[in-house]
């Protein structure tokens, strides 16, 4: 038994209790039929976001962009790209978000830019040493010839993380051969983003994902790397840090930012997708003066036990409370396996690459059972929560996505070894008796979606008690209501089987045993994850009741 009180969630501004709901817009709603998601569809679907109960949307990249990455490879940060609209179109969705009660988050890429960006095409063509390749991290290779890497640096997608021009030189890029990395330690480079934040924020977004947050700034030797290269850096906090990750130096240059988004009206955010670890040094992007929140991937990636719950939630508030800043909480992403299949998995947490056909499949109903569970769980937590467009559905991964269709460079760049990231990504379903689900006004889709999904479309779970639509639905009002997002959490168990909390006023319990778990004398059940069996919580199971 633990009595022991977290503090109250700290902060005022909107984001620290807010959930904020990702959109990926090639595969959120397409309004002309080409099979790729697009600004107007997104605005045209902004009353489900509404009606869902969420605070506001975040949109992954959707500028100018080759999509080598899916967009991760921006070519111009002040534009939108003709594949999603135009920006007349993104000033629409705005408006229209905001007479709806939504904030605004757009994706920022600082670690690269596209090889297709005016920069690169520049650096390119011009001499080593040139001003234009100062902007990107260039050096001479190895050997006599210098026919050797600067160092043993690895992409993240698999293979060099360097590429050798016809003049001898190499250029550094952590991710694919078509996003080279700048040069942070450029003013011009600090420069120049300190105007596309003004660009946005002029226009009326409420706010930043800043892509690889915890990579700008390399060490400044490159010195070779021994470890396998991960975008997670590290479990303790006395390790040696990755030469390419989380160098203090990216400080200085949030505090900048931060300085800016200040300077406007109506809270502006900053969020960091930095994949640190662990804890406190997640918190050091969250301090007063820098970011307003860092995803918590120490959460997403917890196994699904009684203990590792217990252990994340509490070192993640007392990491966050350190610095006076709100804990967030996400279980997927578009870069990771869906939950509703991840926990169908095992108990294991883990960045699980893809699966692919071939590979041992999720059980689809355990992992919907441990996926509901586990979502009304994490929305009654203190802090923020952030939602993958489609887990308010119940949405699996595709895991039978056939090798062709795959888009991901980490498929081709691991030799086709990592699965990649296209089974998350793979276009919702609206309507389950339409063209494409309902995703678009034809079949089109630019990744095959499973024949399976039409029972998972909104129009078969919209006013069904118990679908998992409706629960998401329930279980934001009841955040509201009950102010859930602001604590204080205070643990009444964190046993082996069974984790139970109080909020709010509220008692949460999740039962992780094999055994069902009794509700107390008097517990008036306000939501539950599955049926309960009488006055018990069966496995797999979460439910908030308050005792009357």
């Amino acid at each position: 038994m633990n009595t022991d009180a977290t503090q109250q969630a700290p902060g005022t501004g909107w984001w620290t209790e807010a959930v904020i709901y990702q959109v990926y817009p090639r595969s959120f709603a397409d309004s002309d039929g080409d099979g790729i998601g697009d600004l107007p569809g997104i605005t045209s679907r902004l009353d489900h976001l509404a009606e869902l109960g969420v605070d506001a949307l975040w949109l992954s990249p959707f500028y100018p962009s080759p999509q080598a990455d899916a967009g991760y490879d921006v070519a111009d940060y002040r534009d939108v790209d003709p594949l999603f609209g135009t920006l007349a179109d993104a000033d629409k969705l705005i408006a229209e978000a905001k007479a709806r009660g939504l904030r605004v988050i757009v994706d920022l890429v600082p670690n690269h830019t596209s090889s297709a960006h005016r920069w690169f095409t520049e650096a390119v063509a011009a001499a080593p040493g040139s001003p234009e390749r100062q902007r990107y991290v260039f050096r001479d290779g190895k050997g006599p010839d210098g026919a050797e890497p600067p160092n043993d640096w690895v992409s993240v997608f698999g293979g060099p993380a360097w590429t050798r021009l016809p003049d001898g030189q190499w250029y550094l890029h952590l991710f694919d051969s078509g996003q080279p990395d700048l040069n942070w330690d450029n003013p011009e480079v600090r420069a120049e983003f300190l105007d596309v934040l003004r660009f946005w924020l002029d226009r009326g977004v409420d706010g930043f994902r800043v892509d690889v947050a915890h990579g700008l700034i390399k060490q400044a030797d490159l010195a070779d790397w021994q470890e396998p290269q991960e975008i997670l850096s590290g479990s303790e906090v006395d390790k040696p840090r990755p030469p390419m990750w989380d160098q203090d130096g990216v400080h200085e240059i949030y505090r900048e930012w931060r300085r800016v988004l200040d300077s406007y009206p109506g809270e502006r955010i900053l969020v960091a997708e930095a994949w640190v670890e662990p804890a406190e040094r997640l918190a050091r992007y969250v301090r007063p003066d820098e970011m307003h929140q860092a995803f918590n991937f120490e959460y997403l990636l917890a196994a699904w036990t009684a203990p590792a719950q217990y252990a994340v939630i509490t070192r993640s508030l007392e990491a966050t409370d350190s610095v006076g800043a709100p804990t967030t909480w996400v279980l997927s992403n578009h870069d990771v396996v869906r939950h509703a299949s991840r926990l169908g998995l095992g108990t294991a947490g883990g960045r699980a690459n893809g699966v692919g056909v071939d590979d041992p499949q999720p059980d689809a109903a355990l992992g919907l059972r441990r996926a509901r569970a586990a979502s009304l769980l994490m929305l009654a937590l203190p802090g923020s929560a952030y939602l993958y467009q489609g887990e308010e559905l119940g949405l699996p991964e595709h895991t039978t996505l056939p090798d062709e269709a795959r888009q991901d460079p980490t498929w081709a760049r691991s030799g086709h070894t990592e699965r990649g990231r296209d089974g998350c990504r793979v276009p919702i379903p609206w309507e389950a008796d339409a063209p494409s689900y309902g995703f678009g006004p034809t079949d089109a889709s630019w990744l095959p979606q499973p024949s399976t999904w039409a029972e998972y479309a909104l129009d078969r779970q919209r006013g069904v008690p118990g679908s998992t639509y409706e629960l998401y639905r329930t279980a934001l009002r009841l955040r509201r209501e009950h102010a859930l997002a602001r604590g204080p959490l205070r643990f009444l168990s964190s046993g082996d089987e069974v984790l139970t909390f109080t909020n709010g006023g509220l008692t949460v319990l999740t039962n992780f045993g094999a055994d069902p778990a009794p509700l107390p004398a008097g517990a008036q059940v306000l939501v539950s994850s599955a049926p309960l069996d009488d006055a018990t919580v069966p496995t797999d199971v979460t439910v908030w009741f308050r005792v009357v």
